[in-house]
């Protein structure tokens, strides 16, 4: 079936081209990327045997900052499609600012807490802000690139209705429809006009975190937005650096990565960032000094937003997060707090899987870089009074 569908894409894109023309938290801020993002379905699969639990049986509640939690949740719930959480925003809104107890009140009154079955893992992910320059050196190396024109993305439910949200991402070639070059492809492809360049380390995480803030010798920033992927899987390359013995096992950081990518610069650095195939593509905007847009085109809540696998969860679904048992050195204990759903990533799939936006900068990327906890995640269910 996927095979004929994409036959009549690839028919459909060569007729097309016949006829058109071409401490612990809270958090401090931090950088933007949207994260790369991946299609939402319009109905998420719902937990088989979701558990109801009163708001006591979440560890650190009594701890919790309501009234940020309550305030993050209205200023992005607009972006809600259940109508349970529509008037629950609604009802948000009209509440006005709060004070802790009486955020305490709203929220308890207004939601019910459902455990999401088993354990999983967060992450978490941050704006970074890189310098760059727009002509290359040798420190300057290499190019951030632009959308190919001959990229594209075709939703396949355009062409069998049972695969509605699914996408692919390829290019015309020889009448047919092929995959996208992968990372080592596309870096050794003829450049058109760079939109930046950048130190190679640093690009790649740029690529990683889905979009930023670029600093040029003059003073300027642009932002670097997300435009488009290459349609392969992201692998990260933390684990084969532990394995190939060029980190060792509980300090396979971010910053542990960078340097070592840094420190070795050119082929070295060059092979192991190839063992991630998938590669980002941007578009550069006026830097307008807010936090970074996720999937869901709202500016993230630093330290209140998480990625989730859209198959899942819905955006604008409020969650209470509790992460504990960090894998890596120097990283907080516990995560435990209210977040919303407002992004999406290619590597955040299942149910137990999150992905929390720290914020903007330098220590928002530090932070970043040590979370990987255990995580139990609870879903806070909307409830409408009849």
């Amino acid at each position: 079936m996927l095979r004929s569908v994409l036959t009549l894409a690839a028919a459909a894109l060569v007729l097309a081209a016949c006829t058109t023309t071409a401490p612990p938290p809270p958090v401090a801020p931090t950088p933007q990327v949207p994260t790369p993002t991946t299609p939402q379905p319009s109905q998420p699969t719902q937990p088989a045997t979701p558990s109801p639990a009163a708001f006591s049986a979440l560890q650190g509640w009594n701890e919790e900052d309501h009234a940020a939690a309550l305030q993050a949740f209205r200023e992005t719930c607009g972006v809600a499609k259940d109508p349970a959480t529509v008037e629950v925003c609604r009802k948000a809104k009209a509440a006005g600012p709060v004070d802790d107890a009486r955020a305490r009140q709203f929220l308890e009154a207004n939601f019910r807490p459902e455990a999401v079955s088993g354990q999983g893992l967060l992450t978490a992910y941050f704006a970074p802000e890189y310098e760059a320059r727009m002509s290359r050196s040798a420190e300057f190396s290499a190019a951030m690139r632009g959308r190919p024109a001959d990229l594209a993305m075709l939703d396949l439910g355009a062409f069998d209705p049972t695969l509605k949200g699914k996408t692919v991402v390829g290019r015309a070639a020889g009448g047919t429809f092929v995959p996208y070059d992968d990372r080592a492809a596309i870096e050794a492809s003829p450049l058109d006009r760079p939109l930046a360049w950048m130190r190679p380390e640093d690009l790649f995480f740029l690529q990683i975190q889905g979009s930023g803030v670029l600093t040029l010798p003059d003073g300027r920033r642009v932002r670097a937005a997300f435009a488009a992927h290459n349609g392969k899987t992201f692998v990260g390359i933390a684990t084969a650096m532990r394995d190939q013995g060029l980190l060792a096992d509980g300090n396979t950081s971010g910053e542990a990565i960078r340097g070592w990518l840094a420190a070795n610069r050119g082929p070295k650095a060059d092979a192991i960032m190839q063992l991630n195939p998938r590669y980002v593509f941007f578009q550069t905007l006026p830097d307008d000094g807010r936090q970074a847009t996720g999937a869901a085109n709202v500016p993230l809540p630093a330290g209140r937003a998480i990625a989730v696998d859209p198959s899942q969860h819905a955006m604008g679904g409020l969650y209470w997060i509790d992460a504990s048992a960090p894998k890596l050195a120097g990283a907080f204990p516990t995560y435990r707090r209210a977040v919303v759903a407002l992004d999406t990533g290619g590597a955040i799939k299942g149910q137990v899987r999150a992905d929390l936006y720290i914020g903007t900068g330098q220590a928002a990327g530090t932070e970043a870089g040590r979370v990987r906890h255990d995580l139990r995640l609870w879903r806070l269910v909307p409830q409408v009074q009849q």
